[in-house]
């Protein structure tokens, strides 16, 4: 019979942790004076094993660890399409519990990701999820916040959305969310086709519109935001407004332009120039996103109307300098060509 307190000798103490496999050791002696060496573990249990008995085995996913148990996070993602795919496939890699909501049947895909599927919200929502992610397209995105169950969700929820303008989804989440829930507006500046070959060095741009004070809530916007650090995205911390005045001149303006250039059906010839093959890639890249997005560039961010006036004006000056510039020579031409005819003809 064991004495209380007593380790046998043919016995190890094994930690149910691989965290805790490095931890210090402690010297003591059983009753019978005999030493034995005892882990020093600060709250962590121990389970009792022979010596003789098969080792025990570290049965957690790789990915797990990636990351410090405590940084784990547990992200929805509403709108599980291509985008919403793509930054999944990333989080799961990571080692984050992805659940995954869509009015479309993705179940297959989340399943190859390990993924949670749901087709019923208030499922998803009562699973608690740390972060909610909105990765829907611009034009639904109200729609979606609206019909979501968040009265079944923790009261300090973090709302993330990764939508391509800042400023509609940062007034939309302060008018629909109650105040204890966490705000974060991001844009990865980036996509499925841009993002394929990894993320280092491609823009991450971010503005913590509310995060709470407490020391777990904001862990927990800072373990968001390391898995975009973790791939080495620029992380750039910019405020929605500045968003989307500065994005309407670099996206809008691209894909406003590809878009054009679609509708005079470019094609390759036998003489393409490095200039021409870029006008090529740029309408294949702007026409691979879909047009709602493009709508919904120019419909949500106030700053695209003018641009779009100002590239309008742009063209007409162009045209304006150009048939000047034509009508200068035609006269030159004729006003020229008739006084050297009269000086011919009165020699």
């Amino acid at each position: 019979m064991l004495l209380s307190g007593v380790v046998p000798s043919h016995t190890t103490l094994l930690p149910t942790s691989s965290h805790s496999r490095a931890a210090p050791l402690r010297h003591r002696h059983d009753p019978v004076g005999r030493a034995i060496t005892v882990p020093l573990l600060r709250r962590s249990a121990m389970t009792i094993q022979a010596r003789d008995a098969a080792p025990v085995l570290d049965t957690e996913p790789q990915p797990l660890k990636l990351l410090d148990r405590r940084t784990k996070l547990k992200i929805a993602v509403i709108g599980f399409g291509n985008f919403g795919q793509f930054l999944a496939r990333t989080f799961a890699a990571q080692g984050h519990e992805i659940l995954a909501y869509s009015r479309t049947d993705y179940s297959d895909a989340a399943r190859s990701l390990g993924a949670a599927f749901f087709d019923n919200q208030h499922d998803l929502c009562e699973q608690h999820p740390d972060v909610v992610l909105l990765s829907t397209s611009i034009l639904s995105a109200e729609a979606v916040l609206r019909s979501l169950p968040i009265q079944r969700l923790r009261r300090s929820t973090l709302f993330v959305d990764v939508l391509s303008v800042k400023e509609f989804p940062r007034n939309l989440f302060l008018q629909l969310l109650p105040p204890d829930f966490d705000i974060l507006c991001t844009h990865p500046m980036f996509g499925p086709e841009s993002g394929k070959h990894g993320w280092a060095g491609l823009p991450f741009v971010y503005d913590k519109v509310r995060i709470g004070d407490s020391d777990d809530r904001v862990e927990r916007c800072r373990a968001f935001l390391e898995i975009f650090e973790r791939e080495g995205c620029r992380m750039v911390e910019m405020s929605c407004a500045e968003h989307d005045e500065t994005a309407a001149e670099i996206q809008f303006l691209t894909h406003t332009i590809g878009r054009v250039l679609a509708k005079l059906d470019l094609k390759s010839t036998p003489i393409n120039t490095k200039g021409y093959e870029t006008l090529l890639t740029l309408v294949q890249n702007t026409c691979s996103d879909s047009y709602e997005l493009y709508n919904g560039l120019f419909i949500y961010n106030k700053n695209s109307t003018e641009l779009i006036e100002k590239l309008d004006g742009a063209l007409d000056t162009m045209k304006k300098e150009l048939f000047e510039r034509l009508h200068g020579i035609f006269r030159k031409q004729l006003f020229e060509g008739s006084a050297r005819r009269s000086i011919d003809a009165g020699k």
